[in-house]
């Protein structure tokens, strides 16, 4: 059975990866824990604050694995403390967020039970590049590492003679 995509338009060259991105977007669990904030900071700056109540830097990771942002905590219990009432339970999470082109985490910090994630957008440069168009009668062109030509011959024939 095929699945119907959103991105199958023979228009829309090279966007598998928006298609893995919402695939992995879909399977992120519904839990609400840890409860956290996305605001924006700066006009190209995001942070997102998560609320990490009795964990450490030492049980928290947080990770850039292929475009998605991990952040891991892990708690153990105390089997040495005798509790009247154990009302905070120990636990693990993973919450995470897919990040899109052009974003990076520019680092994180604990304070007060919350852990603070913080974003920057890099704005790529827009570029035009002019594509040569090549004919049964044209010459094809032979670009060096500097981006001349060589004497019309490729880089080992421009070094031969």
């Amino acid at each position: 059975m095929s699945r119907l995509s959103l991105f199958n338009s023979p228009l829309l060259l090279g966007f598998d990866q928006f298609e893995r991105a919402l695939d992995r977007v879909s399977k992120v669990a519904s839990d609400g824990y840890p409860p956290y904030n996305v605001e924006q900071t700066g006009e190209n700056a995001l942070r997102i604050t998560l609320a990490v109540a009795g964990f450490g830097a030492d049980s928290l990771s947080v990770q850039v694995e292929d475009r998605q942002l991990v952040v891991r905590g892990k708690q153990t219990d105390d089997r040495e403390r005798v509790y009247l009432h154990h009302g905070i339970a120990a636990r693990q999470f993973q919450r995470s967020f897919v990040l899109a082109d052009g974003i990076e985490v520019s680092g994180a910090a604990l304070d007060n039970g919350l852990l603070h994630i913080d974003l920057v957008r890099h704005i790529p440069e827009g570029h035009v590049k002019t594509i040569a168009i090549a004919t049964p009668r044209s010459r094809p062109q032979t670009i060096n590492a500097s981006g001349s030509e060589v004497n019309g011959k490729p880089p080992a024939a421009a070094q031969e003679g």
